[in-house]
């Protein structure tokens, strides 16, 4: 992608001294990733610790000195900068009286409006506190783990979870929850409908000449490298479709791609998919 650096902006940054406690377990050959993915955008913390106890730390003071990497820190201004240009720059102008949620930055665990969330449960969005909680660590086991490389990978990401905020401000998700209906079939829709609109973000970056070529290919490989069939195949090497709660890596790439090529917000409707 073509960005430039320009300060953390609006995010909250809670990487400070004081992190630990119920952190992320170390990886395994591969069930700590399954965990770590299938809890990827949707908030679902699958370590089985989620909200419930006391954790004996914060996971990071705002405002704390940061001690991080210059990778760590130029990743940092990069996800700030998509952050900016998904909230600031596309859904004001795809939503009107659309309200930023905010991004928070922290290490192993943190308190959420939604319990306790740990870096195992992957990037989470909290409807409760209209968060967007991102471990950066992350975006490291996606590349060398998931073979999810590139930095529109990364976008893709953040984009995603934007989107869940966007389900949420609509009363999209809401209607969801409260509707008749197999809960991971409901599931898979809101994942496949936030990777639409994650695409349509990057149709409005292509437009404003923000992309690079080979950009939409790395977001196109990430959708299929998290989707349920891939990730159940290397985790227990069974596929049992019944139990998708994102969708399939054909499933996930097809809704990206329906938002990249359309950039239109209306063709990534539930049950279209």
């Amino acid at each position: 992608m073509k960005w430039t650096p320009g300060g953390l902006g609006n995010i909250t940054d809670k990487r400070g001294s004081g992190g630990g406690g119920m952190g992320m377990a170390p990886m395994g050959i591969g069930g700590a990733v399954i965990l770590l993915v299938l809890g990827l955008i949707f908030g679902v913390d699958l370590t089985g610790s989620g909200g419930g106890g006391s954790p004996q730390s914060s996971g990071g003071e705002v405002g704390a000195p940061v001690s991080e990497s210059p990778e760590e820190a130029q990743l940092a201004q990069f996800i700030a900068f998509v952050d900016r240009d998904v909230q600031d720059s596309t859904w004001p102008r795809l939503l009107p009286g659309y309200r930023r949620a905010n991004v928070v930055f922290y290490r192993q665990g943190t308190s959420t409006g939604c319990g306790y969330g740990q870096a195992a449960a992957g990037p989470f969005y909290c409807p409760a506190d209209e968060g967007i909680y991102l471990d950066l660590s992350f975006f490291s086991e996606m590349k060398t783990r998931l073979g999810a490389d590139g930095d529109f990978a990364q976008a893709y990401v953040v984009a995603h979870e934007v989107a869940h905020h966007v389900q949420n401000q609509t009363g999209i998700a809401g209607d969801m929850r409260n509707s008749r209906g197999n809960e991971n079939a409901k599931s898979v829709q809101l994942e496949l409908q936030a990777d639409c609109l994650a695409g349509v973000w990057g149709n409005s970056a292509a437009k404003r000449d923000k992309l690079d070529a080979g950009d939409m290919e790395e977001g196109l490989r990430a959708a299929s490298a998290i989707g349920d069939d891939v990730l159940q195949r290397q985790g227990t090497g069974t596929v049992r479709p019944e139990s998708f709660t994102h969708g399939s890596a054909a499933q996930r790439q097809a809704a990206l791609r329906r938002g990249l090529s359309s950039g239109d917000p209306k063709q990534c409707t539930i049950g279209s998919f």
